[in-house]
């Protein structure tokens, strides 16, 4: 039983074989996959998965705080895993590869500016997008 499996068991939601199948997807990602690349990757373990029980399973998964939900500003919903972890997120906006990052000095910013205006700091997303520099930029 994958890491998505288990969580989904814990909370209570009824598996059934093309759930496990998507989770088993979910949970082998290392990257932000979309529906359509889900669909792809779970159509290659079980070819009767179809991208309506795609679409279904993810807002259920999202909806049980399972999985996340990020829109990159590429149109499409990418999914990730949800984690206690907290992270934030730089996306190259030729590739479109996302890279994961934790930086304790933005956290911190994030805490005090949230203080100064008389809040305490409960959640964010940070998403940076970028180009990557060219060699005469990296000096």
């Amino acid at each position: 039983m994958d890491r998505l499996e288990k969580l989904c068991a814990e909370k209570g939601l009824r598996m059934t074989e093309q759930r496990r199948v998507i989770t088993r997807v979910l949970s082998l990602a290392d990257d932000h996959p979309d529906v359509e690349e889900i669909h792809r990757r779970a159509s290659e373990l079980d070819d009767r998965i179809s991208i309506a029980t795609v679409y279904r399973t993810l807002k259920l998964l999202e909806d049980y705080e399972i999985v996340q939900r990020h829109d990159f500003q590429d149109g499409r919903s990418r999914y990730e895993e949800a984690t206690e972890e907290h992270h934030d997120h730089l996306i190259n906006v030729r590739t479109r590869e996302v890279i994961e990052f934790v930086n304790e000095e933005i956290e911190a910013l994030q805490e005090k500016i949230a203080r100064e205006h008389g809040f305490r700091l409960v959640d964010h997303r940070l998403e940076l997008y970028g180009v990557p520099l060219d060699e005469s930029e990296k000096k």
